[in-house]
């Protein structure tokens, strides 16, 4: 017996204004679902961020729908959760309830555990860190079922861990229900797999299925989990995506063209056109020059970016270059300002992604929300 854990797929996300990159997305997912398909799992599980905004295009609506259907048509039933991509925070129905209703897939973000096929399956939506102590003993509840149960038993969270990444964590290992055989995660974009002794079974997140926005640009792999439960222990299998490369290169300002000359040869290599990203560094810069060098990249990437990295005094710093997560310095720097690693969680992770997508009204009610639970 197997199943699918897959994570993070952010249907009817485009980057930079291309539409290749939200094809990107939907080519990725459809390959998750057809490796899943041809490998003949029994269920599929989809922990969250289904969609990037709560109010989806129609063409995500349908890639989504599409996939169910086929999945439906070779018997493999799904279960998903919500992630704060699903959510809207004025009052109305997520739309994946829509594929519940339809039965095409079965929502179980309610923390209700049952039995299909022999394995216990409960799941949560996404909890905000300022609401996670009353889940606690909900927790504790759920734990007392799974520990009687006798076959396997898989907890799906859409939830950040702290011991894997303390910036976007609402949690630790130790709060979570102890007597689990599998954990599958979402919210994290990097793929992550770990045994802790406190707990039964691993904590799996497969990571996002493309790069998304707050990733930034970097050299790296995506993909999906496709566990095996026929044994006692639960055996997850990372299968990789055939995503779109991305190099991120450092190079020095007084070889930027023999660089360029390197970088295109390794493009001519790549089955898909790059995105690409040049951090340039040097003690004289001229942009003109770095201009006309760049340029020629533009017949054979996708998307191309450079920005200079400078240097302070003697010591080599360096100011300008991109941390490795775009949303871990932001929390950083906010927690810093605002003195609160609660404040900064608020601010970053729920009012920042509804201002940037100009949703005001849902923005306010965060808001709203905030303070009365302040005032409690």
């Amino acid at each position: 017996m197997s199943f699918s854990h897959i994570s993070d797929t952010h249907l009817g996300l485009t980057q930079y204004g291309l539409q290749e990159r939200e094809d990107d997305v939907y080519s990725a997912f459809n390959e998750s679902v057809d490796v899943s398909i041809k490998d003949h799992v029994d269920f599929v599980i989809f922990a969250g961020d289904i969609f990037h905004v709560p109010n989806p295009t129609g063409t995500a609506i349908l890639q989504m729908a599409n996939a169910l259907k086929r999945l439906k048509q070779n018997n493999i039933d799904s279960f998903f959760v919500l992630g704060e991509h699903d959510i809207s925070r004025i009052r109305s129905a997520p739309i994946p309830y829509v594929y519940h209703n339809l039965e095409f897939s079965r929502y179980v973000g309610q923390g209700t555990p049952f039995v299909y096929k022999d394995v216990l399956i409960a799941g949560f939506d996404k909890i905000r860190r300022g609401e996670m102590p009353q889940f606690l003993d909900r927790f504790s509840e759920l734990d007392k079922v799974a520990l009687h149960h006798p076959g396997h038993k898989i907890l799906i969270m859409h939830q950040g861990i702290v011991e894997v990444n303390q910036f976007a964590g609402e949690l630790a290992s130790t709060d979570l229900p102890k007597n689990f055989t599998y954990y599958a995660m979402g919210h994290l974009h990097d793929k992550f797999l770990k045994q802790f002794s406190h707990l039964l079974g691993p904590i799996a997140y497969p990571g996002s299925i493309e790069m998304t926005t707050s990733e930034g640009i970097k050299e790296t792999q995506k993909g999906f989990y496709i566990v095996d439960i026929s044994t006692s222990e639960a055996k997850p299998n990372w299968i990789k995506l055939n995503t779109r490369p991305q190099l991120s290169e450092k190079v020095e300002f007084e070889k930027l063209s023999e660089s360029v000359s390197k970088i295109l040869e390794k493009i001519s290599t790549l089955a898909k056109k790059p995105i690409v990203e040049l951090k340039i560094h040097g003690k004289e810069i001229e942009s003109e020059i770095i201009q006309t060098q760049i340029a020629r990249l533009a017949p054979h990437a996708l998307h191309y970016t450079w920005k200079i990295l400078q240097e302070e005094g003697s010591n080599g710093t360096i100011l300008l270059e991109r941390p490795s997560s775009i949303d871990d310095e932001l929390f950083r720097l906010a927690s810093n300002y605002l003195g609160s690693n609660e404040k900064a969680t608020f601010a970053i992770h729920e009012l920042l992604p509804l201002l940037s997508a100009n949703k005001v009204k849902e923005a306010e009610q965060a808001i709203l929300e905030e303070f009365e639970r302040f005032k409690k």
